[in-house]
This record gives structure tokens, C-alpha cells and sequence, in this order.
């Protein structure tokens, strides 16, 4: 008895060391744990496939416009999220978005990622790092082996990186006429939103890409009334929005009262593409990423519901036919290095203080050019502020029943030393590394407003590019459960290969 106890606790020992072992060998090298998800499908494909990108947009972006909505709804005295509608999909993921590049990728790569499968270079537009292969789309395959109509909506330039990584195959994502015109050859079936970059070439000599596409059978529409009328016997269409500033909508906080909106561009895409065969449809809220860029949390937030309300016309279709249709909404990666919470406040939020920006950093940047050409002094600029952002001085009338938005001796200095910056004309200032770091190339005054309001709202940033965290992936519908787990960008791709059934 007592040699077979010596061999019984012999073996557990070998086998404790076995499984010790490998345990810390995972531990230690992590990649030795594969990440795996299911991307197999046997079943008949979705007939009606929308891929929603938020461009920029990943947790803390949809994060905080769900607290902002809370926030404001309970005034701030409770705490608690109303989430956007997608953010309560059945299905969750999450997906990696680094690029051959860098751990912080751009939206070329990263589209390129779920629109053929391939992790290229930051910049390249659906071609390998030695940008001399092609990759063909999910939107061309669908076109082409199944006969789906196309539809590529975008709140930013039609030809700018995220769309054209549907349609377009560049070496570089600058080459927006070269693009543009891959965009009128691509026989895609409905484009919506907003306009198109060097519309005539770079240097303004090239013909017109619209009288381009018009001779491809293409028709433009680019009235309310006109946009606003298509139907599936419309045709191939490029919708452009009446407004356009910088080729792209306005941002949802400066959109005015009857203006399109992303959401009316996905419904009229939807009343062009429907048919018996199917459909497939990309729509990016590109300007979330624009006012990430900036670090205008107001702006983020509102474009967000925006495009919220835009997978809300989906989730409509949808209702009508859950049997053939998929939604999945996820992001390319994140801008700004949103949080929420900042060091000055701690422990406590304070995201209803939002609720007092009347525009975007886009507007202000206009009055402060006006400020500029007038030598308009900092007493009157604060009085502008205060309307447009709520913030003020302690000496202010109103200063006691708003002490939270009352400006500390340093946010003062801070505020006054950007308006300094801000009267100088943009090609004669010199920025220490310092003032680079803090303005990050855009207008001082204006970006140190949005701070010093985010910041007492409880929103920090560390960057005014792109960082390196996973983006979500919200998913419902036919199919939808491949999208769960946590998986590359590429997945995406593969998932919507093998459930489409094309080769």
C-alpha cells in the first residue's frame, strides 16, 4: 500500500507540474493562446446586408453618448446610461484594428481590413503593402456573383477613405479623383451623403466627375425634393446633400431644422436598392471621427446619435424582414483617446454641462477668425463664449448659480494665452513643442474651449489622431450570432463571406 501511495502521489505531482507548466507558458506568451471564432455558415444567405461604420468611433465614443443621454434626461441628479439602440443588438463583439503599419491605424487600412480580408499599410486603399495587388470587396463579389445592388453612404466625402475602401483599389487614399472616378466604373447602384474631393483633379483641369458619371447612366440628385423622391425605379443615383461643408454634411449639432440627415440618407437608400434579390449596404458616420479628431466631445456625441438614428432605418427594414435581413454596426478604430473621467474631477461626471454647447468647434473656428480680422478683445470674446459653451468668469452676474462652470484662476490663463495665439495670423505664429502638443494644429482658442468644457464635464483625450484600442461589433439578424467573440478586423470580412455564400 505504501509504494502504490508513493506512485499515486507521484503522478499527481508530474501532473500538477504538467498542467502548471502550461499554464505558465500561456501566461507568459500570450500569443500561444489562439484567438478563434466561428466563421463557418451553412445555411441560405441574407438577403439584405447593412455594415454600419462609425468612423472613430469604439467604446468610450458610444459610451459617452449613452451617458450623455442619461445625464441629461435626469438632469444629473441620477446616474444612469439610456443606451442607442444598437448598442442593445442580441449579438456583442469585439474586433482588433491594428494595420501592417501601426497598433493605431488609419481608416484606409482598417476599411480595406473588413472590406476584403487583407491588413495592408496605413493608407493604401485595397491593395497589398507593395501596392501591386488588388483586393477585391465584399461589395464587388455581392455585385458580381449574386447580383445584389450596391449602396455606399457616407456623412463625409463619397470618395474619401472609409466608402471608397467599398469600391475603390489605390495606392494611396489621396488620390480622390482617381478614386472617384473607380467610384463611377464600379456600376454600384446608390451613393449618398456627402460630396466628392477634387471633383475636377488636383489641380482643377480634369473633367467634371459628375458629367462623368452622368454619362455612365448615373443620375445625380442634389435637392432636398430630388433626394427625397427616389424610388427603386430611380436607377443608379449619386445623392449629394444640398449642404456641404468641406464636401461632407454639417456636423448633427449645426445640422438645422429640415436639412438631410444621415438617417434620410439610409432610408432613401433603402427605397432605392430594395429588391426581391437582395442588397448590400455600407454607411459610415464619418464625422464622428472628424470631431474626435478636433476633441469635440458635443459634436462626437451628437454625430453619434446620428448615426444611431441611421441603423434605426435598418432596424425598420429589418422589422419588416427578419427572416432575410443583417445589421452589423461596429467602428474602424478609435480617435482622440476619449475617456470618460478626468483627473480634475475625479471620481465624479458631470456630462450634462454638454448640454451648453450651442455648435460645433467647426463654427466657432469661424468667429474666431472674425475676432482675428477685428482685433475683438478678450472681455467680448468672453461674452461669446459664455452664450456658446456656458462657460464664464467668477466674476460673472451668473457665476454663483453656475459654479460648476465657472472658470478657475488656471483655466482662465490657459483660456487668455490661446486667445493670444488665436490673433495671430496662422502663418505667422510660432508654437513651442508645448503649444503644439496642447492645440494639436487646430485653432487654439477654440480647442482649449472645447477642453476646458469637456474637462469640467469629466471627458479627458491624450491624442488628436487615432489610437489602438478594439473597436465593438453589434450585430442582429440572419447570421448575426458568427459575429460574436473577440477576432480580427479581417473576421468581419470572412464572416460576411461565408454567410453571403460567395467565393
Amino acid at each position: 500500500m505504501k509504494i502504490l501511495s508513493k506512485k499515486i502521489i507521484a503522478s499527481l505531482l508530474v501532473l500538477t507540474l504538467m498542467i502548471g507548466g502550461s499554464f505558465a507558458l500561456s501566461y507568459m506568451n500570450p500569443t500561444a493562446q489562439a484567438i478563434t471564432t466561428d466563421n463557418t455558415w451553412s445555411g441560405t444567405a441574407p438577403k439584405y446586408v447593412f455594415l454600419f461604420i462609425g468612423d472613430g468611433m469604439s467604446y468610450p465614443q458610444f459610451t459617452s453618448a449613452n451617458d450623455y443621454l442619461g445625464a441629461v434626461a435626469y438632469e444629473g441628479k441620477k446616474v444612469e446610461s439610456k443606451n442607442l439602440g444598437f448598442t442593445e443588438f442580441p449579438v456583442t463583439g469585439a474586433a482588433m484594428t491594428f494595420d501592417s503599419s501601426s497598433f493605431c491605424p488609419d481608416s484606409a487600412s482598417t476599411a480595406t481590413s473588413m472590406s476584403t480580408g487583407f491588413k495592408t499599410l496605413s493608407g493604401i486603399i485595397n491593395m497589398d503593402e507593395q501596392k501591386s495587388i488588388a483586393y477585391e470587396t465584399i461589395s464587388e463579389k455581392l455585385k458580381k456573383q449574386k447580383g445584389y445592388k450596391i449602396g455606399v453612404i457616407s456623412s463625409v466625402p463619397i470618395n474619401h477613405a472609409t466608402p471608397a475602401a467599398f469600391y475603390a483599389h489605390q495606392p494611396s487614399r489621396n488620390n480622390y479623383y482617381d478614386i472617384a472616378l473607380e467610384l463611377v466604373n464600379s456600376d454600384f447602384d446608390y451613393f449618398g451623403g456627402g460630396g466628392f474631393l477634387q471633383q475636377t483633379g488636383k489641380s482643377g483641369d480634369q473633367k467634371d466627375i459628375l458629367d462623368i458619371a452622368k454619362a455612365k447612366g448615373y443620375t445625380v440628385a442634389n435637392t432636398k425634393e430630388s433626394i427625397l423622391g427616389l424610388t427603386a425605379a430611380s436607377g443608379k443615383v449619386i445623392a449629394i446633400n444640398p449642404e456641404l461643408v468641406g464636401g461632407a454634411l454639417p456636423y448633427e449639432i449645426d445640422r438645422k431644422a429640415g436639412e438631410l440627415s444621415l438617417a434620410d440618407f439610409t432610408r432613401k437608400g433603402i427605397d432605392t436598392l430594395y429588391n426581391e434579390n437582395g442588397f448590400f449596404m455600407m454607411v459610415e458616420g464619418g464625422k464622428i471621427d472628424w470631431a474626435c479628431h478636433a476633441n469635440d466631445a458635443m459634436a462626437s456625441i451628437k454625430d453619434t446619435i446620428a448615426f444611431n438614428d441611421a441603423v434605426s432605418e435598418a432596424v425598420k427594414f429589418y422589422e419588416k424582414y427578419p427572416d432575410d435581413t443583417l445589421i452589423v454596426v461596429t467602428g474602424d478604430h478609435e480617435t482622440g483617446g476619449l475617456t470618460i473621467g478626468f483627473a480634475g474631477t475625479k471620481y465624479s461626471t458631470y456630462l450634462d454641462n454638454l448640454s451648453n454647447q450651442e455648435g460645433s468647434y467647426e463654427v466657432f473656428d469661424k468667429s474666431v477668425a472674425s475676432y482675428r480680422t477685428h482685433k475683438t478683445p478678450f472681455e467680448t470674446v468672453l461674452k461669446d463664449i459664455k452664450a456658446q459653451f456656458g462657460l464664464m468668469t467668477e466674476k460673472d452676474a451668473d457665476a454663483s448659480k453656475n459654479a460648476e462652470m465657472v472658470l478657475s484662476d488656471f483655466e482662465y490663463n490657459k483660456l487668455k494665452s490661446a486667445y493670444e495665439m488665436s490673433m495671430i495670423e496662422k502663418s505667422d505664429r510660432k508654437l513651442s513643442e508645448e503649444e503644439s502638443l496642447l492645440y494639436g494644429g487646430y485653432e487654439p482658442l477654440t480647442v482649449t474651449i472645447t477642453h476646458l468644457l469637456n474637462n469640467k464635464s469629466g471627458i479627458g483625450w491624450t491624442s488628436y489622431s487615432h489610437t489602438g484600442i478594439p473597436v465593438a461589433v453589434f450585430s442582429n439578424g440572419k447570421g448575426s450570432h458568427l459575429f460574436n467573440g473577440y477576432y480580427n478586423n479581417t473576421d468581419i470580412f470572412v464572416k460576411l463571406k461565408a454567410l453571403t455564400n460567395v467565393k
